[in-house]
């Protein structure tokens, strides 16, 4: 009777054994999954109880895909990404702080940060290589925003960028003329130069002088082709005027009513 039991339980405590081991084959499995798909360097953690997704120094040439859509703090510095595409980061609707410092980032295409107006707090781009953006490409947004230490063109369209955006603390300073329209700003702190300088009110001031040098010039070129016009008509009528003296006086006067007839 023993023994009949032993074997009955047998095939059932093998079974339950193999469950087990199924079921926890698909928990490691589902686990393991994610992790798989993050590009290599990259990794989820949990930090201060927020959500954090970390590519620091991963090699990236551009902004990973498949980033966890709950994420809350984004770190993708000192790598090789030059330039941000157009809802790069529209998926991240609960993102609070996105660090791209130390990349090769060239160009922001407006819309590079829309879907992020709501909630990102924080924005760290300094130490890339911008050297002219566009204001438009942080439309809307909120954030504190980190741009030192980029070789930057100073002009209106920086001083333009500077007043839509909000500076993060002590990061100013760091906003430096590496190029200007004006020799004399190269190596200044851009906030201490347009203290004296507004750089669009300098550009508006050039174009209305380019607008009023060129509409003399062709001011200058009607009056000249009206001034030819007349002073060959003259000629040419002086010229027949002479003609017509040179002639026997009967063809002079019929001639000569013709052309005063012409003239008028």
């Amino acid at each position: 009777m023993t023994a009949a039991r032993g074997v009955l339980l047998c095939p059932i405590t093998i079974g339950l054994l193999l469950q087990s081991f199924f079921l926890l084959l698909l928990l490691l499995g589902s686990c393991l999954h994610p992790a798989a798909a993050f590009p290599k360097g990259c990794y989820p953690s949990e930090e201060e109880g927020l959500k954090t997704f970390r590519c620091s120094n991963a090699q990236l040439t551009e902004v990973p895909r498949d980033i966890p859509n709950d994420t809350n703090k984004l770190y993708l510095d000192f790598n090789q990404i030059p330039f941000l595409p157009r809802d790069a980061f529209r998926d991240l609707p609960l993102l609070l702080e996105l660090d791209l410092s130390h990349n090769a980032i060239t160009r922001i295409e407006s819309g590079a940060f829309q879907g992020l107006a709501e909630h990102l707090h924080s924005l760290d781009l300094s130490s890339n290589r911008l050297v002219s953006v566009s204001k438009d490409a942080f439309s809307n947004l909120k954030a504190k925003v980190n741009l030192s230490n980029n070789p930057w063109l100073c002009d209106c369209r920086l001083q333009e960028l500077i007043r839509a955006v909000e500076l993060a603390a002590d990061s100013s300073g760091g906003i430096v003329c590496d190029s200007s329209t004006q020799e004399e700003h190269v190596g200044k702190a851009f906030l201490q130069v347009i203290a004296d300088t507004d750089f669009c009110n300098v550009y508006k001031k050039t174009t209305d002088i380019a607008m009023l040098v060129t509409m003399f010039g062709w001011f200058a070129m009607v009056i000249s082709y009206l001034v030819y016009y007349v002073r060959q008509n003259q000629e040419d009528a002086r010229r027949h005027l002479e003609y017509l003296k040179s002639l026997p006086s009967k063809q002079r006067r019929s001639e000569e009513s013709s052309t005063i007839s012409t003239v008028v």
